[in-house]
């Protein structure tokens, strides 16, 4: 089973830039969007009838936002962990017979830390309602997590730390995520690969110099850690800030 995740950094942009073209070729079982940026008939992907789509759309136009196009029809889709109560399209959980997928859009602290508290207790409730839901069965979560958890996953460690995307205070909401009950799927089969990133900056000549992060995540429950075939950084697929990520797990989406 094969499934990708990508920020698209706006959809109809990235469509404009080959976004097409790579979905097709990927020709993945699931394949996961965030940051969408648009509202329900602003764009149509036409894909046939082997896909099924599930959109989660921000109030707020030109932001955020999620979606899933999936080959294997889910058996419930939730949108949001609390839908009364999340306005931004951040989050689309699909479950399948074997496992729930969760796609995400975490909130970004901002550049002066100005949402810090709130993307914290944001983590909290996020981490508990994976928790609840590894109790049912196991979870994989895919997504842009808008941090770099190690030194290893930034290219500059030393002059981010304490920017946003690289404070202490979320690098310890990961790890506390992954001591839940999950592991980093890349992580755990390349504990050691440094200068793969999965994000880079706008800035003139920071993707050419590689000067980039580590911040788009596919997460999984310890317990689908030996089944993980391979975890790959798409780094030369342009069309967005960030790049696509790509997990490739044993066994059939629908059993």
């Amino acid at each position: 089973m094969k499934l990708v995740s990508w920020n698209v950094n706006g959809l109809r942009a990235c469509v404009n830039k080959g976004f097409n073209d790579y979905f097709k070729h990927k020709d993945a079982d699931i394949f996961c969007l965030q940051e969408t940026k648009l509202q329900e008939g602003q764009i149509t992907l036409s894909y046939g009838e082997e896909y099924e789509q599930y959109w989660n759309y921000a109030v707020k136009k030109g932001y955020s936002g999620t979606a899933v196009i999936t080959r294997v029809k889910p058996l419930s889709v939730r949108y949001g962990i609390e839908e009364d109560h999340e306005p931004e399209g951040r989050i689309l959980t699909l479950e399948f017979d074997a496992f729930y997928l969760v796609t995400v859009y975490t909130p970004n602290a901002k550049r002066d830390l100005s949402r810090l508290e709130y993307r914290l207790e944001w983590e909290d409730r996020f981490r508990g309602y994976l928790q609840e839901l590894d109790k049912l069965k196991p979870v994989i979560i895919c997504g842009d997590l808008n941090v770099a958890h190690q030194e290893i996953d930034i290219k500059n460690a030393k002059a981010n730390r304490g920017n946003s995307g690289f404070t202490e205070e979320e690098r310890d909401k990961m790890t506390k995520l992954l001591n839940a009950g999950f592991v980093d799927t890349f992580r755990h089969l390349y504990p050691e690969r440094t200068d793969i990133y999965s994000w880079w900056s706008n800035m003139p000549g920071v993707r050419d110099r590689n000067v980039g992060w580590r911040i788009d995540y596919f997460l999984a429950s310890t317990r689908l850690a030996a089944s993980i075939v391979d975890a790959s950084i798409d780094c030369d697929i342009l069309g967005s800030d960030h790049c696509p990520i790509v997990l490739e797990i044993a066994g059939d989406i629908s059993s």
